[in-house]
């Protein structure tokens, strides 16, 4: 799909930072709004580079710990920035524009990586793209081919958000439906974290999973329209839980495989089917996901299945471009690049960001 040109404002193109509306030859794009530090390279509008590193560490407390994280931003930025630029055969002077997640997200993190955005910035005089980490999250539906056209449903599904979005271009975007309490990926950690799951428990349950069956039922909120509550789910596990190891304290050891396809289970079906009755009410025949949690294979599964029964088209980005990365940070970048919208020095991180709506 092609992306528009806008012209910019006259007066910021005659500025000595935007001599001749082109396309920038090389953008560095920062991501640091969680406990991974990412940052890539667009050439041409291609995708050079893309390095993530994660913080492990986190392990050890069974969440993330945002002064840990934040810390750790410090320490491996620089090395990550230099290696993604070696990866793209790109020096520092050779970066036409630099794009950089300003929120949401945890304040130490995103301040780490959005003020060392802006000192590269200031120093090399180039353009500063603010992006918004959740529309990036979207927008990495148009890093590689195959590209959903607009407009189109996007689930996003992470650990901190759960979203429903309708798609009709580039910069429009209508929130439809969202979490009431706890995400998706929240969900997933913490009930196995009941389980005793390393942190974070949401892959180790999607792997236990694909070796047992729900056989297992816990209770669901009724939430009226397309919103999402997972509060009452994980209350439903810890006392189902409680209600058999008092029976039989082997009972999670038992019944791990088993324990986790029902959980996976129950949290897939609902993502499911808010989506089904979204596309039906809004007449929408293209749903896309996006999201740490749509890297689950059973939630992949699940919508492959729904989507080859009742024909609707069905975009989800390979893995690596499914939890943080910088990579979809510069696609959001170099959109809005190309549409003239570049921010202010003057802004700093917003924890609770919602620039899309």
């Amino acid at each position: 799909m092609e992306i528009p040109l806008v012209v910019a404002d006259e007066k910021i193109l005659k500025s000595k930072h935007y001599v001749c509306a082109k396309m920038p030859d090389h953008l560095l794009a920062i991501e640091s709004s969680c406990d991974d530090t990412g940052a890539a390279v667009f050439t041409n509008g291609q995708l050079a580079s893309n390095v993530v590193f994660s913080q492990l560490v986190h392990e050890l407390y069974g969440g993330v710990v945002p002064e840990v994280a934040s810390r750790r931003h410090l320490e491996a930025i620089l090395p990550v920035v230099k290696k993604a630029l070696q990866e793209a055969s790109v020096d520092k002077s050779d970066l036409t524009a630099i794009a950089c997640t300003r929120g949401p997200g945890l304040m130490g993190s995103l301040m780490v990586g959005y003020t060392f955005a802006k000192s590269l910035a200031k120093a090399l005089g180039l353009p500063l793209i603010s992006v918004d980490h959740m529309k990036a999250h979207i927008l990495a539906h148009f890093i590689e081919e195959p590209k959903p056209a607009f407009p189109f449903l996007c689930l996003t599904v992470s650990g901190g958000h759960t979203q429903l979005v309708i798609v009709r271009g580039f910069d429009h975007f209508e929130l439809v439906g969202s979490t009431l309490d706890d995400a998706a990926g929240e969900a997933f950690d913490k009930t196995g974290k009941l389980l005793g799951l390393p942190y974070p428990a949401g892959p180790h349950v999607d792997r236990e999973a694909q070796q047992g069956s729900p056989i297992f039922s816990f209770s669901t909120a009724n939430i009226p329209g397309h919103d999402f509550s997972f509060s009452g789910f994980k209350t439903s596990v810890l006392y189902f839980l409680r209600e058999q190891i008092a029976k039989n304290e082997n009972f999670v050891a038992e019944n791990l495989a088993n324990l986790c396809a029902s959980i996976q289970d129950n949290i897939v079906q609902t993502l499911v089917d808010k989506c089904l009755v979204a596309l039906q009410q809004y007449s929408i025949s293209t749903l896309a996901v996006a999201g740490g949690v749509s890297a689950n294979s059973g939630l992949r599964k699940a919508l492959q299945e729904e989507a080859s029964q009742l024909g609707f088209e069905l975009y989800i980005p390979k893995i690596s471009y499914c939890t943080d990365n910088a990579a979809m940070i510069g696609m959001a970048g170099y959109i809005d690049w190309k549409n003239g919208k570049f921010s202010s020095f003057d802004l700093a991180p917003d924890p609770r960001l919602r620039s899309m709506y």
